[in-house]
């Protein structure tokens, strides 16, 4: 499914889009991705994407984050 960004594919996919549209307007924003337990609501395991942006906006800080 192209949309499912809960998948590790699908969440390797946004974290690329997420660094690319942040380096083209000159940020350095980092993107981690977590893989997660299973979940029985979703019948299937995940794959969290985490970032260092503060509300959807790059921050100053480039320092890693949890």
């Amino acid at each position: 499914m192209k949309g499912d960004y809960c998948t590790r594919e699908g969440a390797e996919r946004l974290k690329e889009q997420i660094e690319a549209y942040w380096a083209d307007r000159g940020h350095d924003v980092r993107v981690n991705l977590i893989q997660g337990g299973f979940l029985a609501s979703m019948r299937s395991a995940r794959t969290d994407v985490r970032s260092n942006l503060i509300n959807g906006v790059p921050t100053r800080s480039t320092e890693n984050f949890a």
